[in-house]
């Protein structure tokens, strides 16, 4: 298990292209609660339920003046796919040189039927309005975890 960033510490700043076509960075944010999720690959099956999930839950996670950002090492070319395919109403960042997923802990060596390899841990960071880490999740159940999300913002 990776030792993921706590709850109460200051959330890394990043600077990514997302498929609104624009460089963000985190403080492009101040004020709103954000939630920054990981996920390990786009258009798959445990992915592709969690997106769709905040698809469905969007408004009434906007209606907590939060906004969602997904995080993958995915390509910019594979996201705007996957966002266009699902009708995804929020960002994805493209993180292909893995700054942002080392700078949040959730790169690591995982395990699959024995094989093991390096990927993205599933975990979701809930940053408050001044930049802080408010609520990690870092066992993720795709199916449910859009409402876990949504119980979690104030």
């Amino acid at each position: 298990m990776a030792d993921f960033l706590a709850q109460g510490t200051k959330a890394p700043n990043f600077i990514a292209q997302s498929t609104s076509g624009e460089m963000v960075s985190l403080k492009d944010f101040a004020g709103k609660q954000i939630v920054l999720y990981f996920y390990p690959k786009d258009d798959t099956p445990g992915c592709t339920k969690e997106a769709c999930g905040f698809r469905d839950t969007i408004g009434d996670i906007q209606a907590k003046g939060a906004v969602v950002l997904g995080v993958s090492r995915d390509t910019m070319a594979k996201h705007l796919k996957f966002k266009e395919k699902f009708h995804l109403n929020f960002d994805l960042l493209s993180d292909e040189d893995g700054k942002i997923t080392e700078a949040y802990r959730v790169w690591g060596e995982k395990s699959m039927y024995g094989r093991k390899y390096f990927g993205i841990f599933r975990v979701t960071y809930i940053i408050d309005e001044q930049g802080n880490i408010k609520k990690v999740f870092p066992k993720v159940n795709p199916t449910v975890h859009a409402k876990e999300v949504l119980e979690a913002l104030n």
